[in-house]
């Protein structure tokens, strides 16, 4: 079955740095796009950034247009969010989802497959 573990979270201090890491397993990890969104408590899902099949696009939210980056490994079949300049507002859980139809925007509902999440909280 496929699975994604989302890794990397944690407490850290506004203004350090955190690398996310989802491992995929059981599908064709090339063929999927990827994407990253959070979840604050009392709040919905919001999207973060997306990553296409090959790696070459990708698409920010603008709460973390360049703060976060989003890049993939195929040979790894993992997917990675470099997040700099943390702030208090960035606290939640962070989910990987993929598609394989190609859709990389904000909507939660096109996406296929979710990992169970990882904390990061941010403290100011």
């Amino acid at each position: 079955q496929v699975q994604l573990v989302e890794s990397g979270g944690g407490l850290v201090q506004a203004g350090d740095s955190l690398r996310l890491s989802c491992a995929a397993s059981g599908l064709t990890f090339s063929t999927y796009v990827m994407a990253w969104f959070r979840q604050a408590p009392g709040k919905e899902r919001g999207f973060v950034a997306a990553i296409s099949r090959s790696g070459t696009s990708t698409y920010s939210g603008d709460s973390v247009k360049g703060r976060f980056t989003i890049s993939r490994d195929n040979a790894k079949n993992t997917v990675y969010l470099q997040m700099n300049s943390l702030k208090p507002e960035d606290t939640a859980v962070y989910y990987c989802a993929a598609d394989r139809s190609g859709y990389s925007g904000e909507y939660t509902s096109p996406y296929d497959y979710w990992g169970q999440g990882t904390q990061v909280t941010v403290s100011s």
